[in-house]
């Protein structure tokens, strides 16, 4: 199967320079930044830290305020917290995320040995990956409006690296419309949301596309297994 798209026809395409670049970009655009990206597995992090009881601990350096809104949570002292406890945990100390939300960062960052949940390591990139796409969301909220139009989506990830084509993000907003002719506008989780679908996805693609042509073969096999966990990790 063959997939392809204009936007992507040379390798600086993939990862445009946009005017007044935010300090962010390079976090979603290399892997030698300090803070990992918002699509790496779990299973990319460094489980060599374990505390005595056999779970992973945060790593050196994790702010109190992170460790103390998990420890809140995690009830049962297991070391790990499900989608409820982590919706709980972000609401109370970050921003309330819909279920929805959840599901998918559940998804991005679940714990190896644990698919349904979320350990101490997780949650302090999980945490750092936020702040991260809240500075982003800050930056492009032009007006102060607290929501993200389609025009500053465009803006915001055009300036982290991603040119999507109108016609896909016309597709990805659709999602969150209500069926009436008003335009749409994102919330913060939402924005989130957005910003993790198209990431993933584009990183996924250009692991098959190796020389950023912007068109790449796939099997339907891998294809499936590309896209489909984006679909129903989070509905």
């Amino acid at each position: 199967m063959s997939s392809s798209s204009g936007r992507y026809g040379s390798q600086s395409q993939y990862a445009p320079s946009a005017p007044q670049q935010p300090p962010y970009s390079s976090y979603y655009q290399t892997s030698t930044s300090n803070a990992p990206p918002p699509s790496n597995s779990s299973s990319n992090y460094n489980y060599a830290n374990v505390s005595s009881s056999g779970y992973s601990t945060f790593p050196p350096g994790t702010p109190q305020d992170v460790i103390t809104s998990f420890q809140m949570v995690d009830r049962d002292r297991s070391g790990f917290i499900d989608e409820r406890e982590l919706q709980q945990a972000l609401s109370s100390g970050f921003h309330h995320f819909n279920l929805r939300t959840i599901r998918l960062l559940m998804f991005l960052f679940k714990n190896p040995h644990q698919p349904l949940a979320v350990g101490p390591k997780e949650f302090a990139a999980l945490w750092s990956c936020l702040g991260q796409w809240r500075g982003i969301f800050e930056r492009y909220d032009k007006d102060r409006s607290g929501k993200i139009d389609p025009l500053e989506l465009r803006d915001a990830l055009y300036g982290i690296g991603y040119a999507v084509p109108g016609s896909v993000l016309q597709l990805l907003l659709s999602k969150y419309g209500d069926g009436s002719v008003r335009r749409v506008e994102l919330g913060f989780d939402s924005f989130v949301e957005c910003g993790m679908i198209i990431k993933g996805l584009t990183d996924k693609f250009k692991e098959k596309d190796t020389r950023y042509t912007g068109s790449a073969t796939l099997s339907y096999d891998a294809f499936m297994t590309m896209v489909l966990p984006f679909l129903v990790s989070y509905d």
